[in-house]
């Protein structure tokens, strides 16, 4: 019983390891240009104005007062956290984390020689902060969108939600809350205020570009018989994904079927859907957003 086990659980890692080397070009090429979105807007727009942002990157601004390099700092606490995210998420949560934490301090690097050529002039903060949210949120939503992160809080969000059981997006609100309001030990309540204008439209448009504005989508499958034992077992290898089967029958045919109601996170929208075609090239499959989802395990 086991090795069986032991059997379709290497045949469902196979298949994921499948679907991410079939798009892997063109995730790491999104994962790219999302880190040269974002820190282009970080230098441009947060660094050079003086405006915490969020995460490591809002914290480096802060200690940049302090005459600490902002991109050191940010690949110094990057490689930090993914020690944390070993021990305390494991390998399979921390791969994804590992080249965007490493991207996105180089380019933070390489994109601050663009900003002398880059003149603003005089322009309102509130301008500023809007431009560099959009922009902000654009290119996390791209490395975000192919199931990427950048690491920083993203790891300690995910430690947050694990361990103390509250949802993935009120851990951010506590990890960027507080990176936001550290903004008042160096500026005044102004910049503190524009820092949590910004978090907002980040956090907004990060949802807009990765998929509708929901935290969990909800995905209702049907396939064949022969089919179904597999999808199930490949979704419940997923990290946070549930699977229930509820018995339908076709409102045309009237013959009798399964239904897998699957919710699983925004994150996982794109192994999932890949991963479903990949198995059964006829799978019916319809998305929606999950605004609220219960913690109730043994689904």
């Amino acid at each position: 019983m086991r090795l069986f086990k032991k059997i379709k659980e290497q045949k469902i890692n196979f298949l994921i390891d499948e679907v991410n080397k079939k798009y892997l070009f063109r995730r790491y090429l999104l994962l790219v240009i999302g880190c040269f979105i974002s820190s282009l807007a970080f230098n441009v727009f947060f660094l050079q104005y003086g405006i915490v942002c969020f995460g490591v990157s809002g914290l480096s601004i802060v200690i940049s007062k302090y005459g600490i390099s902002p991109n050191l700092f940010i690949l110094i606490a990057n490689i930090a956290l993914l020690f944390l995210s070993f021990i305390f998420l494991g390998y399979k949560q921390t791969r994804n984390s590992i080249v965007g934490s490493l991207l996105f301090p180089l380019m933070v690097t390489l994109t601050s020689y663009l900003v002398p050529y880059i003149k603003l002039g005089n322009i309102e903060l509130i301008v500023v902060a809007i431009f560099g949210a959009v922009a902000s949120g654009i290119g996390y939503g791209l490395i975000f969108k192919t199931g990427f992160t950048t690491g920083g809080t993203d790891i300690l969000n995910q430690i947050i939600s694990k361990y103390t059981k509250i949802s993935l997006g009120r851990a951010m609100l506590i990890v960027d809350g507080l990176v936001v309001l550290s903004a008042k030990l160096v500026f005044d309540w102004e910049i503190v205020l524009y820092g949590f204008i910004v978090l907002y439209i980040i956090s907004y448009l990060i949802d807009k570009v990765v998929l509708g504005i929901s935290n969990s989508k909800a995905f209702y499958i049907i396939t064949s018989k022969e089919k179904e034992e597999e999808i199930r077992e490949f979704l419940l290898q997923l990290e946070g994904v549930g699977a229930t089967l509820i018995n339908v029958r076709g409102g045309y045919s009237e013959s009798k079927q399964i239904l897998l109601l699957a919710v699983a996170p925004t994150r996982e929208y794109f192994i999932i859907k890949e991963g479903l075609k990949q198995i059964d090239e006829n799978v019916f499959f319809l998305v929606c957003d999950a605004y609220e989802v219960s913690d109730k395990e043994g689904v």
